[in-house]
């Protein structure tokens, strides 16, 4: 799944995330989404969201809930 679409993303929610530093490389970093910045339904870069331990990235991909 990618986070291009605001309605799939809720606080709870396991991704990963692309840090403004990480850009270039694409480096993705994994936490728990805390908050949502981004207003608009959706974005083709991904929703930005603040995580958990407070980075603020955009969501690169979603983790399936199920087991």
């Amino acid at each position: 799944m990618e986070g291009k679409v605001r309605s799939e993303i809720y606080s709870g929610l396991k991704v990963a995330v692309i840090l403004k530093e990480d850009q270039r490389s694409g480096k993705l970093t994994d936490g728990i989404v805390k908050d949502i910045l981004t207003n608009s339904p959706s974005h083709p870069h991904g929703i930005k969201v603040r995580l958990e331990s407070g980075q603020v990235g955009r969501v690169a991909k979603i983790y399936s809930n199920t087991p």
